[in-house]
């Protein structure tokens, strides 16, 4: 296999995906299967749930004045997310200048762009399309995440990636350069592997996908991450303003707000904890101490456990808030229940005070 570009595009389009009904839903028309990584060994690298691959075709695209073959994929995950991938041909004897021109174009070129966009969002129709049946809350908020990866099989060591990885046309300080360098990765002589924040290039003379797999789960879990981060971030705007609102009724009124305000916030703790541990798991690197370096790194990149304690933090904000919700409701049942016994006493009171005053 040439040489290529590959471009994701991720969106998240459901609460959860059902991957049985997907694979029912496009066996008879579009060839799927299963994700596994190739040349792990069995179950050092345990996928709970693998996502389906999906086989989206191949077309010709222009980027600046060049025609490019391109093929498409798709991968549907069971967290609701729908991954898209541009792999662009480059052609055979392609040269270190153009390669870099070509990654400058699409870092900075609008049209280029323009283009890129209109074609994922006609695959994403077309995969999405299909699996209304297969999608548990369907709904897309603009949830989505890019990246790109430079794919070789053929590299020479005297290349520079750095250009490619920054999309970055004038030299750069040596300080950013061993900012750019510090995730690579080699295990033999022909591959090596270098993640940042936004581009990776790939090299394995083989033309193994794994590492390429790799990454684009740990995107996936970035993708939710952040979703779920901006979600609660929503949510508690909604439940300071719902808060302010109780505190102008009355308090017979402002405790049955109260009860349905808690309510809401143990379902949504109960339902972002569980998605959380799904996230976490679900891909597991065990025994394959390369992979697991190169899976651990990309987690780093991309900087998953911030997003998580991030949304750890808020998880307990959340729960401090119940928990003075419920100390409220608690207090003021206490309040009207020794108004209510006042009240029997002094009807107590005035039921026998006529044989009183006899």
């Amino acid at each position: 296999m040439p040489n290529s570009i590959w471009l994701y595009r991720l969106y998240d389009v459901a609460e959860e995906i059902n991957l049985e009904i997907v694979e029912q839903s496009l066996a008879h028309t579009k060839p799927t299967s299963r994700l596994r990584i190739s040349r792990a060994r069995l179950m050092s690298v345990h996928i709970p749930n693998p996502p389906v691959t999906v086989e989206l075709g191949e077309e010709w695209i222009r980027l600046g004045q060049q025609d490019f073959h391109a093929r498409f994929t798709g991968k549907v995950y069971d967290l609701g997310v729908v991954s898209l991938c541009m792999q662009i041909i480059l052609p055979e004897g392609y040269s270190y200048r153009e390669i870099k021109e070509l990654a400058l174009s699409l870092g900075e070129d609008e049209v280029i762009d323009r283009i890129t966009e209109d074609i994922f969002k006609k695959k994403l129709a077309e995969v999405t399309g299909s699996l209304s049946r297969a999608m548990v809350r369907p709904e897309f908020k603009g949830a989505e995440e890019d990246y790109i990866l430079f794919f070789f099989q053929e590299w020479n060591r005297e290349w520079d990636p750095v250009p490619l990885l920054l999309a970055e046309s004038e030299p750069v300080s040596p300080q950013v350069r061993r900012e750019t360098l510090q995730h690579s990765f080699s295990y033999g002589p022909d591959d090596l592997t270098i993640i940042t924040w936004a581009s990776a290039l790939v090299y394995d003379a083989a033309g193994s996908h794994d590492i390429p797999d790799l990454l684009e789960f740990a995107l996936t879990q970035l993708l939710e991450l952040r979703y779920y981060d901006n979600l609660l971030s929503e949510e508690m705007g909604k439940m300071y303003g719902d808060i302010e609102e109780a505190e102008k009724v009355t308090v017979l009124r402002r405790m049955g707000h109260y009860r349905h305000i808690m309510n809401r916030l143990m379902e949504l703790v109960v339902d972002i904890n569980e998605i959380l541990e799904r996230i976490q798991n679900s891909l597991k690197v065990t025994e394959d101490v390369f992979y697991a370096r190169v899976y651990g790194a990309a987690l780093a990149v991309f900087r998953t456990r911030a997003w998580v304690e991030s949304i750890q933090r808020k998880l307990s904000l959340i729960m401090q808030n119940y928990t003075l919700l419920s100390n409220r409701v608690v207090n003021q049942q206490s309040v009207l229940l020794e108004l209510a016994i006042v009240l029997l006493f002094l009807l107590e009171i005035f039921i026998n005070l006529p044989s009183l005053l006899h």
